[in-house]
């Protein structure tokens, strides 16, 4: 055997790495790469594309109603409700988490030699309440299905806020009003039947659409609070009522019939009406005459739609409508009464 050969094939090897790397750099300086695959966005789940969604809506609303207030010939009232929604709507981005930005979307963007779009809707107060509409009713049925209860019940209170700004815009335009969202309570039958629209107690304006679904999720004291909430406030509207006039005696009668018909709905649903766990009372103690009635519905209003947000963040999925809808309705009738409009009603640690 010849003592050198290892040291040949051991210089031949070496010889060969060599050669390897120096063909690597001079291909490489000459642009030949070997294949990478291209970057991708991450794929969000279920609850982030309901996030991204909702605060899209809201920045686009912002966006829209910002460019309308700055329009010409647009009447200074409407301006100063414009530049509210907008400062509303992008407060609601934010809380919602804002834009989720990989970095990578201006990398595929480059790559693809693609554009952002050039059109973009007209921006006037009345396609902003269109907007607002349209991202509200997207908002809500969200809140409704999403399977996060803290993010349905922030959902559900965005949505009654944009339904609130989507109103009051209406009016300032001479836009049609929206309607509000179903507040039909089901009363569960006995046969396990689906309810009747007789079987059901409905806030008048508000079109039947379908049967309501049976809250789940809930524990008997939030709903044995909820009956005792709403009777309450039928029972302070009722006297308030019998001791007004006018305007104020017909709306606070109609609101307290409303309020009746809910905490004996939501009984029928606990299963407690005419029961020892029935929480309604013959009177309750009412605040003295230094608070105005309107004071006083206002308030009433304002703790029934934190009452309903709560209960949106505890419900199961698919379940919380006639709750997110109920949530809205509070909201709209505290407008009635001169409450102002927020960002996040029933939602008192965001005011």
């Amino acid at each position: 055997m010849n003592p050198n050969g290892h040291e040949v094939r051991t210089r031949r090897r070496s010889g060969l790495t060599a050669l390897a790397l120096t063909c690597a750099i001079i291909l490489s300086g000459c642009g030949v790469r070997l294949e990478t695959p291209p970057p991708t966005e991450p794929v969000p789940d279920a609850v982030e594309t309901v996030r991204r969604t909702a605060v899209a809506d809201a920045l686009r609303v912002a966006e829209q109603a910002e460019a309308a207030a700055g329009a010409d010939g647009v009447k200074a009232d409407v301006v100063v409700e414009l530049e509210e929604i907008s400062s509303a709507t992008t407060e609601q981005a934010q809380q919602l988490g804002g834009e989720y930005d990989s970095g990578l979307g201006d990398i595929l963007a480059d790559r693809s030699g693609a554009s952002p779009s050039a059109s973009t809707p007209k921006d006037t107060p009345r396609a902003v309440v269109t907007s607002l509409v349209d991202a509200a009713t997207r908002t809500r049925a969200a809140a409704d299905q999403t399977q996060d209860g803290p993010l349905g019940r922030l959902l559900a209170s965005i949505s009654a806020s944009q339904t609130r700004y989507a109103a009051n815009l209406a009016h300032l335009t001479g836009s049609d009003v929206p309607d509000p969202p179903l507040t039909q309570i089901p009363e569960p039958s006995e046969s396990g039947q689906e309810p009747t629209d007789d079987e059901t107690s409905e806030t008048p304006g508000a079109a039947a659409s379908g049967s309501a679904v049976v809250p789940g999720g809930l524990s008997a004291e939030d709903m044995s609070a909820l009956v005792l909430a709403e009777d309450m406030a039928g029972y302070a509207l009722e006297v308030r009522a019998a001791q007004a006039n006018g305007d104020v005696r017909t709306r606070a009668h109609q609101r307290s019939r409303e309020h009746r018909a809910r905490a004996q709905s939501w009984a029928l649903v606990a299963g407690i009406d005419s029961t020892d766990q029935d929480p309604r009372r013959v009177a309750y103690a009412l605040p003295g005459q230094d608070t105005t009635t309107t004071d006083l519905a206002r308030d009433l209003e304002a703790d029934l739609a934190q009452n309903y947000a709560s209960l949106v963040g505890v419900a199961e999925p698919g379940t919380r409508a006639v709750l997110v809808a109920l949530l809205t309705d509070s909201t709209l009738a505290g407008a009635g009464w001169g409450a102002p409009a927020v960002p996040f009603p029933g939602l008192p640690e965001r005011s």
